[in-house]
């Protein structure tokens, strides 16, 4: 069987061709093959983009600073830039001669080498006065920190799916009858009826030189050892095509959370209904797009010309407004995959066949350059943890495990998470003994990264789909209504309340009613605020998550806005998160207002003279501190850590609703900064609360500097008790 070892060893590095890079947002240009490109967009201020007119013989100082930057734009693409030699800032593309082209090249390897990364010469092409090169740099990764991009493959049945997937991860061609489709089948009955039914995952790595690692052994290799290698791993999401398995299909895309969706469409078939199905739900989650169409050695060429002039028409419909890109050339392969990157609207178009290998050498190079759709900043990584479930294993030796996709946060053997909720609402406090990420051992996983957790003392039968694993310090809560912004896709007539449709959101999919909407009846196309009623169990659900909701077919699509916890309290969309891993300094000013006190440079305080009358300011700020991870502020402060544990129990009594409760401990945390009559002025709401709180108060204020208000307290006590 021919492979594709040969192409990805021999590929080489003098690369001549003329392209033309034209803005995607106009409506009317498009992207495609040019003459001599004299001037590009200019270089963006953010991304992984970087423009260099030439580096000849850089200084020290200068080296140190191209360094630096080269880190900076690495960050921004997490793990890749892209870097143009011989152009302007302002995209002008000057050019260089042949030798200065080579020193600027040594120099930036020179640059890879102190940052860890490795580079690969993507193309090289006339200017003005001389060649201008791009080069892709991508840093090498350390066990279990590569870059990880998922990909849903979607499309109507028998348009080739799995069996272009099995191409692209074993390297060995089709044989006409399904010897590539069976390797990825994951039952018996699949390989029977050669339709894919269930929700499979596959990988293929890259190195850090843009080399594919699954096959550059005789022998194939597994997934750790192909894991093991990569700097760069591309996980399929191998999707059901048949109308019979939507509710599979559309699992598999809003709870694996894609980066891009492939739309896999035969050539020999056209456009079908079940393919705008799937196209209609990745646009509904907002996922990039692109196009593969199989079987173009079998299919006529006037019927592939009918099935390119269907999918361009859908493409630039007024609903999705794409500007088609027919990728024929490498050129169009890094064009395409910068304008990704810059988030333009583009749809690139690749036609393969899975028999004859033609185009698989192109979309090899744009698996390779596609880059990460993830924003793993600072904020996300530093949050506490929220993991989604959406597999579950027993493993023989091991115990429960599950999968799925760790939104938020960074977790390790040593987290103590909350699993729930049960068909209560409640969550469980449970341990991990083991993480895996593509079935290599890992010491932790941070945002982004879909890995498997096996959990100590937990039954399989005590975890099910669409529940999470979250930090205790995020206080879960379930929820059995919520409210939400919908748009209906299509119904057949009116829509109502106690309408019965599926919804999905994330890894969480059940049946659900309608109870209340704000017009009387809806129609396709409609607008409106609807709410939800679960059927069967309270759900952990995402305030601004987006949702599906279908009955059968999709019907239509919408955005959660407000959540109606199974305790009485709500949380609106746009609300202030339950902890933000850095909250802004006027939030931290208001918060030490409410205190008495405002920072200043050294950690000294200055009293704030509104303060002593901010009885929303008190609640604010014992909510602030039962977010965790602040207790240094104050303690900087001269606060003591008692008073910071009491901050918490605000905190808690304000989230029970437990206001009474939650003002007393916000007024006694505030003694250490407050004069005595300020707080004995809110003693008539202190004296009504039961004997062991007062008597906790009383004791608190006797232990401090106002003695004067504890002594009060105590006389209180005896009088009335």
């Amino acid at each position: 069987m021919a492979t594709f070892a040969s192409w990805a060893e021999g590929r080489t590095q003098d690369k001549f061709s003329d392209y033309e890079i034209k803005n995607p947002d106009e409506e009317e240009q498009t992207i495609g093959i040019g003459a001599l490109v004299d001037k590009i967009e200019s270089e963006p201020q953010e991304g992984n983009v970087e423009y260099k007119f030439m580096l000849v013989d850089p200084t020290e100082e200068r080296l140190q600073h191209l360094v630096t930057q080269m880190q900076w734009r690495l960050n921004e693409g997490n793990g890749e830039a892209f870097y143009a030699i011989g152009v302007e800032d302002d995209g002008t593309c000057t050019g260089l001669s042949e030798e200065q082209l080579l020193a600027s090249l040594n120099t930036m390897k020179r640059m890879t080498e102190l940052c860890v990364c490795d580079m690969t010469l993507l193309q090289r092409r006339k200017a003005r006065k001389g060649w201008v090169a791009e080069v892709l740099v991508r840093r090498r990764a350390a066990e279990g920190d590569f870059i990880d991009m998922r990909i849903a493959v979607v499309g109507n049945v028998d348009s080739g799916k799995s069996t272009l997937v099995g191409v692209l991860t074993s390297g060995k061609l089709d044989n006409g009858r399904g010897l590539s489709r069976s390797q990825v089948f994951r039952h018996r009955h699949e390989a029977e009826s050669g339709r894919t039914s269930s929700v499979s995952h596959h990988v293929i790595g890259f190195s850090a030189g843009g080399d594919l690692i699954n096959h550059t052994s005789l022998h194939p290799k597994t997934c750790p050892e192909i894991v093991r290698e990569s700097s760069k791993v591309v996980t399929f999401v191998d999707l059901a095509g048949h109308e019979k398995y939507i509710k599979t299909t559309v699992y598999g895309m809003t709870g694996s959370v894609p980066d891009y969706t492939m739309v896999v469409v035969g050539a020999n078939m056209g456009v079908q209904r079940m393919t705008r199905e799937h196209l209609g739900v990745a646009l509904a989650l907002k996922c990039a797009t692109y196009f593969v169409i199989t079987k173009i050695d079998m299919s006529p060429e006037h019927v592939l010309q009918n099935t390119m002039h269907d999918l361009t028409r859908i493409i630039k419909a007024p609903g999705i407004r794409r500007i088609p890109l027919v990728v024929q050339t490498e050129a169009d392969v890094v064009s395409a995959a910068k304008a990704m990157g810059s988030g333009a609207r583009i749809a690139p178009i690749f036609k393969i066949s899975n028999v004859t290998g033609e185009g698989m050498q192109l979309l090899h190079l744009w698996l390779n350059l596609l880059p990460s759709q993830k924003e793993e900043d600072t904020q996300t990584r530093n949050e506490l943890p929220q993991f989604h479930i959406d597999d579950t294993f027993a493993v023989a030796g091991v115990g429960a495990v599950v999968g799925g996709t760790l939104m938020r946060g960074h977790v390790s053997l040593k987290s103590n998470l909350l699993l729930g909720p049960d068909s209560h609402g409640k969550f469980m406090p449970v341990q991990l003994k083991g993480i895996m990420n593509k079935s290599l051992a890992v010491n932790g996983a941070r945002a982004g990264q879909s890995v498997t957790l096996a959990l100590k003392k937990i039954k399989r039968a005590q975890v099910r789909k669409g529940m999470v694993l979250v930090d205790a310090g995020l206080n879960p809560k379930a929820c059995m209504r919520f409210e939400a912004e919908i748009v209906v896709l299509h119904h057949a007539t009116t829509i109502s309340t106690n309408y019965q449709p599926v919804v999905h959101s994330l890894t969480v999919r059940q049946a659900s009613r309608v109870v209340a909407m704000a017009a009387e009846s809806i129609r396709t196309g409609d607008r409106t605020s609807v709410t939800f009623e679960f059927l069967f169990r309270p759900e952990f659900l995402v305030a601004g998550a987006n949702l599906l909701f279908r009955e059968g077919r999709t019907k239509g699509i919408g955005r959660i806005t407000v959540l109606h916890h199974i305790d009485g309290t709500t949380t609106n969309f746009g609300a202030q998160p339950e902890q933000p891993a850095s909250p802004p300094t006027e939030m931290a000013n208001e918060v030490c207002a409410a205190f008495a006190f405002v920072p200043r440079r050294g950690g000294s305080a200055g009293l704030h003279p509104r303060a002593q009358s901010c009885d929303k300011s008190w609640m604010r700020a014992g909510t602030w501190f039962s977010r965790g991870r602040r207790n240094n502020v104050f303690e900087s402060l001269g606060v003591s850590k008692s008073c910071c544990a009491l901050g918490r129990d605000s905190g808690s009594a304000m989230c029970s609703s437990e206001c009474r409760l939650a003002r007393m401990h916000a007024l006694v945390l505030a003694h250490a900064c407050m004069t005595p009559p300020a707080l004995a002025q809110h003693l008539p709401d202190i004296q009504p609360l039961s004997l062991t709180l007062r008597l906790r108060t009383t004791t608190m204020c006797l232990e401090s500097k106002e003695r004067d208000l504890g002594e009060a307290l105590q006389h209180d006590l005896v009088r009335h008790d």
